[in-house]
This record gives structure tokens, C-alpha cells and sequence, in this order.
């Protein structure tokens, strides 16, 4: 007989020989190893009573009989063993010492098997408390370490939830400063305008108006002012559109990152609160084989903390971003009030000046007309003088005629004839004076009519550039936008 089951540990067992292949084939997938035995062998009585017949293999005869045959009807009873009664010799016996030596052995086996039997019981015992003792410590251990794990998971938890909520209201700031920032690059395209519009307008001015001066520089300055902001807005612009797509990339992996320690988590304090009594356990046969991990602890800290960081590191420029976008708003709306204010002090020394030029010309224009009057009446009194100077010439030049019908020798060159003769010449003299002066006033009346309406044209560029600088200009740049507009806040 062979002895099953028994102990390896034991000197006095003989062991049992292991399967050759003692499990199927496992595969990678759980359900091949769900609701299976374990792999390890126990007795088919594992949960049966004792009984001996369970412990021994109990040896049987199957009879099997002959081929039938015709022969087997013949046979004499010559041939068939002669029964005891008819026996006339003795067999050979054992004897009584053969019986009692028989019986001593089979005691002696007897009370073998039973200290084998004794010793198996209380090294099988003792086998299982040891075993039980190891089994509880190992199952202490493993509910220890998932208790551990559990924490450490719940620590990991925590940082990723506050680093999460450090980005979302990193993430929202950005954002309001962002939109601030169209706000404010919005709010650039009137003053814009407005500079472009006063230096078309001013292209409207005439003449001698049209001139580079200092307002036109100014607006000048004041378009590549407000060009530069807005160029410099637009760069921080693209630049906090970038820092959000990478702060919400940050944000999508912490909340990855801590949607998979939830589920960690979750799936490690059902395992620590498993009991040998909990519902639901079953066996799982050749799970132990399978190892689905793919990390070990410090790569699985270093990956959280890798999120961490990286967050950290995005919130810090987009801080440093936002800290650089307030500092631009500030800076470009100083520029762009300073250059303001400067082309408004030209547009109102500009106009100063054309408004002293415009009172000028009217005083010159007005004195100018009066000197016109004043040349008029010269000139009229000139061609009065001139037609005055008739008679007289008439009278001396008809005395002169007169005085030649004289007879003979009373044709005297006396002293009337000699003044006559004077006074004409002196009334022709005074005559071509008068024309010569007449003749002067005349273009002098000329030159102050021309005097004239280049005053009056040069009033009339005047006016039409105080009305472009005055009215056009500088009723649009009362409209430039507040501080508090310029800096995105409205």
C-alpha cells in the first residue's frame, strides 16, 4: 500500500511524485484564470471525512472469464481436484512458531504504522498551524502594504487636486488677462484712425499750408506709436494663446493622472478591506503569472511628481506672462497718452500760430485796402490836376497864337512873348509830371490790388487750415480713449 498526501518534510514518508504538467496553459487574458481551482494539487477529500479507504489504494480482481468452448463439457472427473474429504496425505502446514512469529510481526507493523501514523498526525498538525500562522502573517503583510499604498495614493491624490486647482485659476486669469488684452488691442484702432484721418484731412490744406511741420510729425509719430503697441500687443497676444494651450494640456494630464488614482484608489481600499469572509472573492487560477504592470514605484512617483512639475513650470510663465502682458498695457498706454497729449501741444501751437498769421494778413489786408483807397483818390486827384491844367494851357498857348498875328516889327520877342513862351512850356512839363505820376499811382494801385488778393487768398488758406487743424483735427482728438480703456479693464 502507498501512503497519499502526506508531507514532504517528513522522513519517514515516501514523497509523491509531481505531475509532469500540473496546469493548462494560461494566457494573458483574466477571464483563463477566473473561477479555477488553484494550481497548486490538494486531495480529492480535501473537505471529506477521514476514512481509511480514502488514504490507501485498495487492490481488486476482475475476474475474466475463459472462452466458452465444448471442450470444457468433456472433461472426466478424473481430471477435477479431489475434495478434502477424499484427500489421503497432508499438506504442508506452518507451524505454531511460524503463527506466532506471523503475529508478533504484524504487531510490530501494526504498532509501526500507528507511531508513524502518530508522528505524521502531529507533524501535519503542527504543519498546519504553521502554515495557518504564515498564511495570516503574509495576509497581514499584503493588507499592510495596501494599506500603504492606499496612502500613498491618497497623498499623490491630494497634491495632483491641488496643483489642479492652482492651474484652473491660473488658467482662468490668464484668460481674463487675455481677453483684457483684445480689449485694449481693440481699443488702439480709434486712436488709429483718428491720427490717420487728421493727416488726411490735412492733406486738404493749400498752398503754402501744405507743409511737413511739426504736427504732421508728430501724427507721424503718433501712427508708428500706436502701430508698435499694437504690433507688441499682438505678439503677447499669440503668446497667451500658446501659454493656455499649454496650460490646459497640463490640465488634461492632471486630471488624467488623478482620474487614475481615483480609480487606483478605489480598486486598492476594496483589496485592503478584503476579508477571508468578504463576498466576491473566488480563485483565479494563474493570475500570479500574469503581470500586467507596467511600472514600478518610484517611476510611478516620479510620473506624478513629472506632472506636478511640469504644471508648476507652465503656471510660473504663465504668472510670468500675465506679470509681462499688465506691465505692456501700462507701458503702451503711457506711450500712446504721451503722444497724444504732444500732438494735441502741436496741434495748438500750430494753430496759435496760424491764427496770429490768419490776424496778421486780415491787419495787412485791411491797411492794404485803405492804401488802395488812398491811391484811388490820389489817382483821381492826379487826373483832376491834369484836366485842371487845360485852360491854363489853352489861355497861354492861345495868347501865344494870337501874338503871332501881329504886324511887322511889333512881332517883338518882349518879355510876355518870352513868358508865354515859359509858361507854356512849364504848363507841358507840369502836364507830362502829372501823366508820369499818374502813370506810377496807377501801377502802385496795381501792385496793392494784387497786394490784395494775395491776402485775401492767403486769408482765405488760413481759414480753411484753422478749420482742418481747429475743427476737423482736433474736434475728432477729443474722443481718444481712458487710461482705464487703453489698459483693457472696460
Amino acid at each position: 500500500m502507498e501512503l497519499v498526501g502526506s508531507p514532504l518534510t517528513a522522513k519517514y514518508a515516501h514523497p509523491r511524485s509531481t505531475p509532469t504538467k500540473f496546469l493548462p496553459a494560461i494566457s494573458t487574458m483574466a477571464s483563463s484564470y477566473k473561477n479555477h481551482f488553484p494550481y497548486y494539487p490538494l486531495p480529492q477529500s480535501f473537505s471529506l471525512p477521514w476514512m481509511p479507504s480514502t488514504y490507501y489504494k485498495t487492490a481488486a480482481i476482475n475476474p475474466t472469464l475463459a472462452p466458452f468452448s465444448r471442450s470444457s463439457q468433456v472433461l472426466t472427473t478424473s481430471k477435477m481436484l479431489p475434495f478434502v474429504s477424499n484427500r489421503t496425505t497432508l499438506f504442508t502446514r506452518y507451524t505454531p512458531d511460524d503463527w506466532y512469529r506471523s503475529n508478533l510481526t504484524k504487531y510490530k507493523e501494526s504498532e509501526t504504522s500507528r507511531q508513524n501514523s502518530e508522528r505524521l498526525r502531529v507533524d501535519t498538525h503542527r504543519m498546519i498551524q504553521d502554515k495557518y500562522q504564515q498564511t495570516k502573517k503574509t495576509q497581514v503583510e499584503s493588507t499592510k502594504n495596501l494599506g500603504e499604498r492606499v496612502n500613498d495614493i491618497e497623498f499623490w491624490k491630494s497634491e495632483l487636486c491641488h496643483e489642479l486647482n492652482e492651474m484652473i485659476r491660473e488658467i482662468s486669469a490668464l484668460t481674463d488677462m487675455k481677453k483684457r488684452l483684445e480689449r485694449a488691442l481693440a481699443e488702439t484702432e480709434a486712436p488709429l484712425q483718428v491720427a490717420q484721418e487728421c493727416l488726411l484731412h490735412r492733406e486738404k490744406r493749400m498752398d503754402i499750408d501744405l507743409v511737413h511741420d511739426d504736427v504732421e510729425k508728430e501724427l507721424f509719430t503718433e501712427v508708428d506709436v500706436v502701430r508698435s503697441c499694437q504690433e507688441r500687443m499682438q505678439q503677447h497676444l499669440d503668446k497667451a494663446k500658446a501659454q493656455l494651450a499649454s496650460n490646459r494640456a497640463a490640465e488634461h494630464e492632471l486630471e488624467k493622472d488623478l482620474a487614475n488614482k481615483q480609480a487606483a484608489r478605489r480598486i486598492d481600499d476594496k483589496c485592503h478591506h478584503l476579508r477571508n469572509t468578504s463576498e466576491g472573492i473566488s480563485y483565479y487560477r494563474g493570475v500570479e503569472r500574469v503581470d500586467a504592470t507596467i511600472s514600478v514605484p518610484e517611476s510611478w512617483a516620479k510620473f506624478t511628481d513629472n506632472n506636478i512639475l511640469l504644471s508648476q513650470s507652465e503656471r510660473a510663465a504663465s504668472a510670468h506672462l500675465r506679470d509681462s502682458i499688465e506691465n505692456l498695457l501700462v507701458v503702451t498706454a503711457n506711450e500712446m497718452w504721451h503722444q497724444f497729449n504732444r500732438v494735441n501741444i502741436a496741434f495748438t501751437n500750430r494753430i496759435a500760430e496760424t491764427a496770429d498769421a490768419k490776424s496778421k494778413i486780415q491787419t495787412h489786408l485791411s491797411k492794404t485796402l485803405q492804401e488802395i483807397f488812398q491811391i484811388e483818390m490820389n489817382i483821381e486827384a492826379i487826373r483832376k490836376a491834369i484836366r485842371d491844367k487845360g485852360p491854363p494851357l489853352k489861355v497861354a498857348q492861345t495868347r501865344l497864337d494870337e501874338r503871332t498875328r501881329r504886324p511887322n516889327m511889333e512881332l517883338c520877342r518882349d518879355p510876355a512873348q518870352i513868358r508865354l513862351v515859359n509858361e507854356v512850356h512849364e504848363i507841358d512839363e507840369t502836364i507830362q509830371t502829372l501823366q508820369q505820376r499818374l502813370r506810377d499811382a496807377e501801377d502802385v494801385l496795381q501792385m496793392l490790388v494784387h497786394a490784395k488778393s494775395v491776402l485775401e487768398h492767403d486769408l482765405s488758406v488760413k481759414a480753411n487750415t484753422l478749420f482742418l487743424d481747429q475743427e476737423k483735427c482736433m474736434g475728432m482728438r477729443k474722443t481718444f480713449p481712458s487710461t482705464v480703456r487703453l489698459v483693457g479693464y472696460i
